[in-house]
């Protein structure tokens, strides 16, 4: 839901009604609007009764910058080949839960070797070395909601 919230607020969209099923949604930036977002949720067996339970969702907050975890840009070596998130989305480092990540902090990697998923709405993509190198570090928490663009990696010529 924050992913949505998120990117409502940055599409410059005005208004945003979806009703499917048993869910409805009602986003809002109009300052005359009863509330700037609104989520409502209609059980199937009471879908024809009018007082449906209502949930306000307050705006969300601006996205946060952080410093990287595992190393910081000046700890990097100057010749390190940064690689970058190609959407927003959460970053994985390993192909399933309890699976051995895909690369570590050292390992050597081919131009075309996976380095990570990216999910967004339960839909994966793999992000693949465009060039071979050593990973010398890993910039992002396993788990953690990445954006576009966002340094994940820092990959090392040999």
């Amino acid at each position: 839901m924050k992913i949505l919230l998120e990117e409502f607020t940055r599409s410059g969209i005005r208004e945003l009604h979806v009703r499917k099923a048993d869910f409805e949604i009602y986003l809002s930036t109009e300052p005359g609007s009863s509330a700037r977002s609104l989520i409502q949720t209609v059980p199937a067996a009471a879908s024809a009764n009018a007082s449906a339970p209502v949930a306000k969702v307050a705006p969300p907050s601006p996205p946060v910058t952080q410093a990287p975890a595992a190393a910081s840009a000046s700890a990097l070596p100057e010749n390190a080949i940064i690689v970058t998130a190609p959407n927003l989305g959460t970053f994985y480092r390993a192909p399933k839960p309890g699976a051995a990540n895909y690369v570590e902090v050292g390992s050597t990697v081919s131009a075309g070797d996976e380095l990570c998923l990216i999910e967004v709405m339960k839909l994966f993509t793999a992000l693949r070395a465009e060039t071979a190198g050593r990973v010398h570090a890993v910039l992002v928490e396993d788990g953690a909601m990445v954006e576009g663009g966002q340094p994940l990696f820092a990959l090392v010529s040999e």
